[in-house]
């Protein structure tokens, strides 16, 4: 495919913004919010929107039942690369309805620090990232009159639910959704001009534990320094979970994680990021975790174990002098490479009870888990992808990590066999998930070009 292919979808890109945003917004008109009851027929109207909007475009649209919101999926072309594209037409509600300056499903064009932005519940996360992809469809359809090789949308309606009828839909419909790779626009820029492949996912482990002492709770004046206190036994559990540099206790945490290549370690210095600056912005100086490691090492490809809550005895106002009978603490612990979540939970249960004394018990409860997910990027679709995103955008493309979880990428790989490339378009400031959801018009227009550099790469 010759370079001149993609100049006229550009400008036709360039020329058409308008109308791309006037489709964008009548998707966002449409309240999709996934986990109230209320809304159901709202997101089975997106996906019928969905459906008739890619079918305009040449695809062979269908909407897919299942046990909750419909499943869309759509087919085009029969040459080169299999692409599949992930993305959600679901939302979050709008709660508290009052801190919203505008209706959140009457989307509006407002002035921005980088330009006009697009205000509405669903514009970054993530009808404004799915439409990219649709958009460089639309126009590459316009100017050559077919899409430019095999690819495959996959939309789903409850994402920002939980996904409840993902993995079965996905594993009873494996053979129609499997292709050669993946891509899922549900992420964001680092910075402001630097898009970023997102190459690494970490995964989730967490547990509940609840120790109990006396069978009720005792005056501390009475009972203390004589019985048991399960709160004293809970710190001190929690407190050797960490040595003094940081890394973490349990035996056999970091069987499975793995060491950063120099070539990434140089990408990422490459990257300039203020570490001084990302503490700062939430009241904090000093740079804790492993000793040795940078910021972005730690958020992207370091496993963590973090208390998320505590609580025991008395906690209202005032003072109660009590030893409470039982206390307990959440905790979550963020996993990469191949650690092995179910080895990891029977470890840390093993060290608790281990440091339980007499006249103490505990309970576990899990919270689910999740293991940590690389991509190949050997994968000549990487690096294809990468010069791409590098031509659209000021500062060169990087391959980046991502310190939450993404279900969605460690699916394709699990239940799929396919490696998956994450890149969006997203800022930090898009306020998803809160009152006032933004997306910019630059990450909107610059995303759709973006795509359309990344299918004429794969397809050249």
């Amino acid at each position: 495919m010759s370079g001149s292919k993609l100049e006229p979808v550009l400008a036709h890109i360039d020329a058409n913004i308008e109308i791309a945003t006037e489709h964008l917004f009548d998707l966002l008109r449409i309240p999709s919010i996934s986990t109230d009851p209320n809304f159901k027929v709202d997101c089975d109207t997106a996906a019928d929107w969905l459906v008739q909007d890619l079918k305009s475009i040449g695809f062979d649209a269908s909407k897919r039942t299942t046990p909750g919101h419909p499943m869309v999926l759509a087919h085009a072309g029969d040459r080169g690369i299999h692409l599949m594209f992930y993305g959600h037409y679901d939302v979050q509600p709008v709660d508290p309805l009052g801190l919203w300056d505008s209706p959140p499903f009457e989307p509006v064009l407002e002035s921005g620090d980088l330009g006009p932005v697009i205000r509405a519940r669903g514009a970054s996360d993530d009808k404004g990232q799915l439409m990219t992809f649709v958009e460089a469809c639309r126009s590459w359809k316009a100017v050559h009159g077919n899409l430019p090789g095999k690819i495959s949308l996959f939309f789903e309606g409850e994402e920002e639910s939980g996904s409840p009828s993902l993995v079965p839909f996905m594993t009873e419909n494996s053979a129609e959704l499997t292709a050669d790779i993946a891509l899922i626009c549900d992420t964001g820029l680092f910075g402001n001009n630097t898009p970023g492949i997102v190459t690494r996912l970490r995964g989730m482990l967490g547990e509940e534990l609840t120790i109990t002492g006396p069978s009720k709770d005792l005056h501390s004046g009475m009972y203390g320094g004589v019985a048991i206190n399960p709160a004293r036994i809970l710190a001190k559990i929690i407190s050797t979970l960490h040595d003094d540099n940081g890394r973490i206790t349990i035996p056999g945490f970091y069987d499975g994680v793995p060491e950063l290549s120099p070539e990434m370690i140089e990408q990422w210095d490459g990257l300039n990021f203020d570490t001084a600056g990302f503490l700062d912005q939430v009241g904090l100086s000093k740079l804790a975790g492993e000793h040795g490691r940078t910021a972005l090492e730690m958020i992207w490809s370091r496993p963590t174990c973090e208390v998320n809550g505590i609580w025991g005895g008395y906690t209202g106002l005032g003072f109660k002098t009590v030893l409470p009978s039982h206390a307990s603490a959440k905790i979550s612990f963020r996993l990469v490479g191949t650690q092995d979540p179910n080895k990891i939970r029977d470890n840390f249960r093993a060290v608790v009870q281990s440091m339980l004394p007499p006249d103490c018990t505990v309970k576990f409860k899990s919270h689910g888990s999740s293991a940590g997910s690389e991509m190949a990027i050997d994968n000549h679709a990487f690096e294809a992808a990468r010069v791409a995103l590098s031509d659209e955008w000021p500062e060169p493309a990087a391959f980046v990590g991502c310190g939450g979880s993404i279900p969605i990428a460690g699916h394709f790989k699990t239940i799929l066999g396919m490696d998956a490339m994450l890149i969006g378009f997203a800022r930090d400031n898009d306020a998803i998930h809160s009152p006032n959801e933004k997306y910019d018009l630059r990450s909107f227009h610059k995303g759709i070009r973006s795509w359309a550099r990344i299918l004429h790469q794969l397809y050249d």
